[in-house]
């Protein structure tokens, strides 16, 4: 169970980091905290979970979301 969840951890860290929309990369990162928080709790340790899925999944999120909609982006064909 633990090596799936690593697996698919690894997978979503990989999206994250080639994806080319921002926004995807955002939920992608917030999907690997969520991950995380799971692994913990499955590890015995609930208070780290909770504290990974209240802080990595919700207001990291939350952070980044705020930023990119607050960013404009500039593609390098613009000019």
């Amino acid at each position: 169970m633990i090596s799936l969840l690593l697996i698919l951890i690894i997978c979503a860290a990989v999206y994250t980091l080639s994806s080319s929309n921002l926004l995807h990369g955002v939920i992608a990162m917030s999907f690997v905290s969520l991950l995380s928080a799971l692994i913990f709790y499955i590890l015995q340790a609930p208070d780290v979970a909770i504290t990974e899925a209240a802080v990595g999944a919700g207001v990291s999120t939350v952070i980044y979301v705020w930023a990119l909609r607050y960013t404009k982006r500039s593609d390098d064909g613009d000019s």
